[in-house]
């Protein structure tokens, strides 16, 4: 699904998603994403 982003991108649109209270389902689509790429994640 998020395979054209970056992982810069796909990282900071998951820290944007928190800072703007999007829905929850949304954010653990992107921390799921995140952790198939075994990228950081800090909330």
């Amino acid at each position: 699904m998020f395979e054209t982003l970056s992982n810069e991108k796909l990282a900071t649109a998951y820290q944007k998603a928190i800072e703007l209270k999007l829905d929850e389902d949304f954010i653990e689509l992107l921390k799921k994403e995140m952790i198939n790429r075994d990228l950081e994640i800090i909330r």
